[in-house]
């Protein structure tokens, strides 16, 4: 199949319309609230949260002996809540470090579940077959029921974003300023974790415990760099993850042994260095193209100052002078003078240069600009 005949089916087949609505909507969701994390320099509770989500789905499986997704997710909504308060607790309790509690609670409930997993496998129960599927998602397991969950899910959150927007909008930028104004700081906080961990938990059986951090965090870095409003970053996140599950199943569905997952979740990287890159603001490329103007421009500005110091010695700007005395100047090239009469700031006869009124005025202001008044 071909992404072409992907988007031709999509529409009429149910499998693949499930997919790809439940890719999708994971995505945006996941762009939505990772915005947040991100602003908030938390990007490793995403993975730390994916991470010990695990435990639980193992010991929901080992409490019930079957494989309902529902009852699984819930195992892992309530590992992820423990182990995030664990690392509240950790960093509020002791000298700690973020990072280090982060670091701690993911190693510790993802070695834990791995644990259990095997001991899982190990089981002469038919049923633990595929429990595995957790660590990377598959999310060919996807069924309308799921979709119907994320978009009820994304729903309620967006709800609550809007309520609650200036509320999260003053603790992202300044945590005491919100805290003088009577807010709730500690109320906030823990809803918006709260719904990270929702998203989190949303997307264990379609991206799977490694890599739903990544999609968790990939749209978010991607809108960042394009802009420094906070609602334009969380509807770009969202667009973005969007797109990332949409192309990333479609791509998954034109190969053959290809999981949907890490195709998503590396459509999603290829936005973030697209955003890298060709971002007006922040991007690499444009970046570097106003460093080199800027450099050209004060390369002109330096030439053109020491012309006017040499022109301002005579009561004729216009008299002539030879260009071999601008050869020992650092600044000098056959290009800025190009540059210089193109501007019609000076003129050039033969061997011969000429500073114009026009120059003598702008280079005039210009040494006025560099030199304070006393």
């Amino acid at each position: 199949m071909t992404i072409t005949e992907y988007f031709e089916l999509v529409f009429t087949d149910y499998t693949l319309r499930t997919i790809t609505l439940g890719t999708a909507v994971l995505g945006a969701i996941s762009g939505m609230l990772g915005s947040f994390a991100v602003l908030r320099k938390q990007s490793l509770l995403g993975d730390a949260i994916s991470h010990a989500a695990l435990p639980g789905i193992a010991i929901a499986f080992l409490i019930t002996g079957t494989k309902d997704t529902n009852i699984l997710m819930l195992g892992a909504l309530v590992s992820g809540l423990i182990g995030t308060f664990w690392i509240r607790g950790i960093i509020t309790k002791t000298h700690l470090k973020t990072d280090t509690a982060l670091g701690l609670i993911l190693s510790l409930f993802f070695g834990f579940g791995m644990l259990l997993l095997t001991f899982i496998q190990k089981q002469p129960n038919a049923n633990q077959a595929g429990l595995d599927k957790y660590l990377f998602g598959q999310a060919a397991t996807l069924v309308e029921k799921d979709v119907i969950l994320m978009v009820i899910v994304t729903a309620i959150c967006l709800f609550i974003l809007l309520l609650f927007w200036k509320e999260f909008k003053i603790l992202l930028f300044d945590e005491d300023y919100t805290r003088t104004l009577g807010f709730n700081t500690r109320f906030i906080d823990i809803l918006i974790t709260f719904f990270i961990v929702l998203a989190i938990v949303l997307g264990l059986q379609t991206v799977g415990v490694v890599l739903m951090s990544a999609l968790l965090l990939a749209p978010a870095a991607a809108a960042r760099q394009w802009t420094n409003k906070l609602s334009v970053m969380v509807t770009l996140a969202a667009i973005f993850g969007a797109f990332s599950g949409v192309f990333g199943t479609a791509i998954s569905a034109s190969q053959n042994n290809l999981s949907t997952g890490p195709v998503v979740v590396l459509v999603a990287a290829v936005f973030v260095l697209f955003s890298f890159i060709f971002s007006p603001e922040r991007g690499i490329l444009f970046r570097e193209l106003r460093f080199r103007k800027n450099r050209r421009d004060l390369q002109l500005q330096k030439t053109l100052q020491f012309m006017y110091g040499i022109a301002k010695t005579h009561e004729n700007i216009s008299h002539p002078h030879a260009i071999k005395i601008l050869n020992n100047f650092q600044g000098f090239t056959k290009k800025t003078l190009q540059e210089l009469e193109e501007k019609d700031w000076i003129e050039l006869n033969g061997q011969q240069w000429a500073m114009t009124n026009e120059g003598f005025t702008a280079a005039e202001n210009l040494y006025n600009q560099q030199v304070p008044n006393v």
